[in-house]
């Protein structure tokens, strides 16, 4: 007499529980981790500083050299951004690391604009080649906004640029929304014109207008001024803690 067939179905399941003794086939995934967001602060403020030439865009150095520490008495403030050692103008500081990320972010696009001296007198195909991007050697820079203008009237520079006699210089607006290394710099030597000083002028909707070079502005978040009271309070913390 033959044995019976067995007609049961395997689970799907069932090797899942021999292979892993003591486990539950039914066992609950892990919880997909969320992504940790910076925590918000009590007074979320901003600092509009004009950096001067030969001033490191840092709090502290070992080597003694003249940092953020010399002009701001602001704490717990952090740059938006950097701004090279030999380089000029609007650095934008703040505690609120919501808005910090905001500003750095490469996909918000935040522009920033640089006037710029340099040597010779760009062509337009030298400006519109800039305006196109051009192959750096970490890649094709995005389009800008590349005019030439006329000399602003901004503050001398300490030491003064080293022109050569020879040679003429001209001053370029140049509107970019990428952050990297000396880009500008790499930008104009690339079209034959190098960089002899550059001043950021303008991040985003914040400028330099009214604000004397190696002076700072202390503001809300939102842009508006603080009041005397939360101004004195803030500064007078920033002294105590230097």
């Amino acid at each position: 007499m033959s044995r019976p067939t067995n007609t049961h179905k395997r689970s799907p399941f069932s090797s899942l529980s021999r292979n892993n003794p003591g486990k539950s086939a039914f066992a609950k995934q892990r919880p997909t981790k969320k992504p940790i967001s910076k925590p918000s602060v009590a007074n979320p403020v901003m600092v509009l500083f004009n950096k001067p030439f030969d001033v490191l865009c840092q709090f502290t150095d070992e080597a003694g050299r003249k940092t953020l520490k010399d002009f701001i008495p602001v704490p717990g403030v952090y740059a938006a951004g950097r701004l090279d050692r030999d380089s000029e103008g609007l650095l934008l500081l703040t505690n609120d690391g919501k808005f910090q990320s905001k500003l750095t972010e490469p996909k918000q696009k935040t522009f920033k604009t640089y006037w710029v001296q340099v040597e010779g007198e760009p062509n337009q195909a030298a400006i519109d080649a800039l305006c196109a991007g051009v192959e750096l050697k970490d890649g094709m820079t995005l389009p800008a906004k590349v005019r030439l203008m006329a000399t602003p009237d901004v503050w001398p520079r300490t030491p003064p640029v080293r022109e050569r006699q020879s040679i003429p210089t001209a001053w370029l607006e140049v509107q970019i929304c990428e952050g990297r290394n000396r880009q500008v710099r790499r930008m104009t030597a690339h079209v034959g014109h190098p960089t002899l000083r550059l001043i950021r002028y303008k991040i985003g909707q914040w400028s330099l207008d009214d604000l004397n070079n190696g002076d700072y502005k202390l503001l809300n978040i939102d842009g508006s001024a603080l009041d005397e009271t939360a101004f004195k309070q803030i500064t007078a913390n920033g002294k105590t803690q230097g």
